[in-house]
């Protein structure tokens, strides 16, 4: 029988993975999450081989971008782009995304996109920090649309409660679905699609919650193991006693079409 591990070296081997990009391979054997019924990377792809102008805004590594590509493949889009506003996952997205012909642009996730106005007529993202409707409105062509899967209201909130206390309303109910398709409407854009489901998660080990809580930054904001040991410790020993600690996540699809303009007048 293999010896139980301490909580100290636990801790100590989710402090030291790497967190850049979004490959959460090392999760297996450690947490598992229910994906969304829609499988939006797969479905992403279907929507590239058809566009001539694609835009993956936050892409994070590149790693959802990349796999839609080649599930795509040979169908390409002529001119593909990804924005990235963390200098490591630039370099990482640059490294995988480059030999696929897509340009990642360093750009802030708050800051307006350095794009022309109508300059795709695809414009994708998994799990945006913030959708920026008006600036998703403006690059978008006549008749584009923008396709992507957010985070919803209060997911993963068992474990961010665990570490932060009682939440109030207003932040629990942020990104809202029906809210974000109010913004997108105001925006301009014709919301044609929104689904959403809420998604079992569990946490096999401490080192887990360690490593989801660095590489997903704004669940607990600042998180540090020496700042929260006591939590830590705390959630250790439930999942000793108890087995693994389940939460929830919260997604929603979007699928919007910004409306073409409307005909001229003939008299």
């Amino acid at each position: 029988m293999r010896p139980q591990r301490t909580f100290e070296d636990l801790v100590a081997e989710g402090a030291s993975v790497p967190t850049e990009g979004w490959d959460f391979s090392w999760f297996e054997g450690r947490a598992t999450e229910a994906r969304p019924s829609w499988g939006y990377a797969t479905s992403m792809a279907a929507r590239l081989g058809r566009a001539s102008a694609v835009l993956d805004i936050q892409t994070g590594g590149g790693e959802v971008l990349d796999f839609a590509l080649a599930q795509a493949a040979p169908a390409q889009p002529p001119l593909a782009v990804a924005t990235e506003g963390w200098p490591p996952n630039v370099a990482k997205a640059t490294a995988l995304l480059r030999p696929r012909g897509v340009v990642v642009v360093a750009a802030p996730e708050d800051a307006p996109l350095p794009f022309a106005d109508g300059a795709f007529d695809l414009v994708v993202s998994r799990h945006p920090v913030r959708p920026q409707w008006d600036e998703i409105a403006r690059v978008l062509r006549p008749g584009g649309t923008y396709f992507a899967q957010h985070v919803g209201p209060a997911s993963v909130f068992e474990l961010v409660e665990h570490f932060l206390g009682p939440q109030p309303e207003d932040v629990r109910g942020g990104r809202r679905p029906d809210r974000e398709r109010a913004d997108a409407e105001a925006a301009g854009l014709d919301v044609v699609g929104l689904r959403a489901e809420r998604l079992r998660m569990e946490f096999l080990d401490i080192a887990a919650v360690v490593h989801f809580l660095r590489k997903v930054v704004w669940m607990v904001p600042g998180f540090t193991v020496e700042a929260y040991e006591p939590q830590l410790r705390a959630l250790h020993e439930r999942i000793l006693a108890e087995g693994p600690f389940v939460a929830h996540s919260t997604r929603h699809l979007f699928d919007a079409r910004k409306p073409d303009p409307p005909s001229p007048r003939h008299p």
